[in-house]
């Protein structure tokens, strides 16, 4: 007898989660099938009836991490980008506390993987930069450069304190893309 669709979409919901957290945290070659299903707290078996390969699953937790982080911009309210800015780049975020941006965690795995990967964290990209346009201020021609500016300044910022051993650094770092994100926002006001 199949599983009623609910619980099958749960399931699928539950194995992107850890899909999400452990490959943003750990990358695609640390994080084996089993790890994967023991997170999610479903057996290996359950796997193979939601997706086909572990790369199939990478691109669709990419997607699955943007639009989580879609979901949390939009409880921010009218002063969403600020707030993001100024949550996005954190220590917390940096270590993977809460939100795990996958365009800032995955930026350095992903480049090393197979074009269909490359692609879902293309258009997860694409729509980010569309959304950080959408919530910018201005109708300023300058505004979609912006968003590019943006994004690259919270992605760029999250992924480089990633990689520092110097927390001091790293703080330091955060900062100085905090004030120049903010002065983004701020620019078509």
């Amino acid at each position: 007898m199949p599983w009623p669709e609910e619980q099958r979409d749960h399931t699928r919901q539950r194995i992107l989660d850890s899909a999400a957290r452990l490959f943003a945290l750990h990358g695609f070659d640390a994080i084996s099938l089993d790890d994967l299903m023991a997170d999610a707290g479903l057996t290996r078996g359950a796997f193979y009836h939601h997706f086909r390969t572990k790369t199939e699953l990478y691109g669709e937790a990419i997607i699955h991490a943007g639009k989580a982080g879609s979901a949390y911009l939009d409880t921010l309210g009218d002063a969403g980008l600020a707030l993001l800015v100024e949550h996005y780049l954190r220590v917390s975020h940096c270590e993977g506390e809460n939100l795990r941006c996958p365009l800032a965690f995955m930026a350095t795995d992903v480049t090393h993987r197979e074009q269909k990967i490359r692609r879902s964290y293309t258009r997860t990209f694409e729509a980010f930069v569309k959304r950080l346009q959408a919530g910018l201020a201005g109708a300023s021609p300058r505004v979609r450069e912006r968003a590019f500016q943006l994004a690259a300044t919270l992605i760029g910022g999250v992924a480089i304190a990633r990689a520092l051993d110097d927390p001091e650094l790293a703080q330091e770092l955060l900062a100085a893309c905090r004030e120049g994100g903010q002065a983004l926002v701020d620019e078509g006001s």
